[in-house]
């Protein structure tokens, strides 16, 4: 982790009609961090996500992703992100390998990359006996897993996961933040969404969101140490329910 930010939001908002998904909303996220947006469903994190990621234009405010501004520069966005939805997004249709060359094809990667890196991928997924069956009868731990790898078939600075162990059992929700781990141990920068209060303790800083404000914000420590509170799921309820 650098002291060089990734992300940079000012005054973020979101409305719809009358509705303020986002209100006014700051914080930035440092190259190499885990950054967690915590909240329950309906708090503003997939929201923020999605503004971020180019997905949605905000109301107001300002936001840079890698450098590039959210309003005037999403192809550049696009280009230095992988995102990965809460809804699971490959095809159930289509085989293992053939989701991965079809994401490698959409990120504009050329032929002999899409087979290199597919190959890579599929020996360290452990799904070599795998390759050729449809995504549709994994396990959800790990059609999540080959989500997560298609993220980063482009080798992306900056990796946003929305909800991305929401269903998936404890072991592979365990297994899963071994991944993240590994991701940000190469230099990545990741923002994930979660409204798993232990899934706080992984993070390196956490962004408390409730009716689309940001209530707190810190490492897991400082919050602890402010609320003087053993774990993130008595403080988010305390922060909440103030």
């Amino acid at each position: 982790m650098t002291d060089k930010n990734a992300v940079e939001v000012v005054d973020l908002v979101k409305r719809f009609g009358t509705f303020h998904a986002v209100d006014t909303i700051s914080f930035t996220i440092r190259q190499g961090e885990i950054f967690g947006l915590l909240g329950a469903n309906g708090a503003g994190k997939t929201t923020t996500i999605r503004m971020l990621c180019g997905l949605l234009k905000p109301t107001g405010g300002k936001a840079t992703v890698a450098g590039h501004d959210v309003y005037r520069e999403v192809p550049k966005i696009k280009k230095s992100i992988g995102y990965m939805s809460q809804k699971f997004s490959l095809y159930e249709d289509l085989t293992v390998k053939e989701n991965i060359e079809f994401y490698g094809g959409v990120y504009g990667l050329e032929k002999g990359q899409i087979e290199e890196k597919s190959t890579a991928l599929i020996r360290e997924l452990g799904l070599e006996n795998r390759s050729n069956t449809l995504t549709s009868s994994l396990p959800i731990g790990w059609k999540q897993r080959l989500a997560l790898s298609t993220a980063l078939l482009h080798d992306p600075e900056i990796i946003f996961l929305d909800e991305p162990t929401g269903g998936v059992d404890p072991i592979s929700r365990r297994s899963f933040w071994k991944l993240i781990y590994d991701i940000a141990d190469a230099g990545k920068t990741v923002c994930v969404t979660t409204h798993y209060m232990d899934e706080a303790e992984y993070c390196n800083r956490v962004c408390i969101m409730y009716q689309g404000r940001i209530v707190e914000l810190g490492s897991p420590s400082q919050l602890k140490e402010k609320h003087n509170l053993p774990t993130m799921q008595d403080i988010f309820i305390q922060t909440v329910d103030r």
